[in-house]
């Protein structure tokens, strides 16, 4: 399974929705999550940035592209930032495999100075 954290901005529309019919605060991004055979893990609602705050849980199937298109086609969502979360294991795997050492050697440059009076 895949883990993402969601930060969501909702339209003015879905904010009226929410005010209106309170029993599920967070159907408008509750259902492209299900739609993808995704679950909450949390959610809240924040005071920042954004206006929720969600941490997810999906098939390794699915990519943040994937999310993206999802949220879109709902029209609840004015912006969202999903970001992909990894395990501490995850973490030091990806971190084992990119500490590969990598040389690169640039073109010398040389350096001019202009002296003043010649």
């Amino acid at each position: 399974m895949s883990y993402f954290c969601h930060q969501v901005s909702i339209t003015s529309e879905a904010w009226s929705k929410i005010i209106q019919h309170s029993e599920d605060p967070f159907q408008s991004i509750r259902t492209p999550i299900e739609n993808l055979g995704g679950k909450f893990c949390i959610v809240f609602f924040t005071t920042g940035r954004f206006d929720v705050l969600a941490i997810t849980e999906f098939p390794d199937s699915v990519t943040p592209a994937d999310l993206s298109i999802a949220f879109a086609q709902g029209g609840a969502v004015a912006s969202i930032q999903t970001t992909p979360l990894l395990t501490p294991a995850e973490a030091i795997e990806a971190h084992a495999h990119s500490a590969t050492p990598f040389q690169a050697s640039y073109p010398r440059r040389h350096a001019f100075a202009a002296v003043a009076g010649s």
